[in-house]
């Protein structure tokens, strides 16, 4: 794994919370498309776009969990 990707999994984890969504993703629920990070959230059917620089990844994380991903989100 590459660093920006280990970076965006540890972003992932402390935004998220590792007995969330982001304790079930593996490497192949995130990846780049054309220059832009895109990830798999659970009970999504298409992958949700994070943004191309780890800034906006962690934007968009931050975006993701406040609509309810994460603990205490049940």
């Amino acid at each position: 794994m590459n660093d920006e990707k280990q970076q965006i999994f540890d972003l992932l984890s402390e935004i998220v919370g590792e007995g969330s969504c982001a304790g079930a993703c593996s490497e192949s629920d995130l990846y780049q498309e054309d220059g832009e990070w895109k990830l798999f959230l659970c009970g999504f059917i298409e992958p949700r776009p994070l943004g191309k620089t780890l800034t906006e990844v962690e934007t968009s994380l931050r975006e993701y969990a406040g609509q309810g991903f994460g603990p205490g989100s049940s």
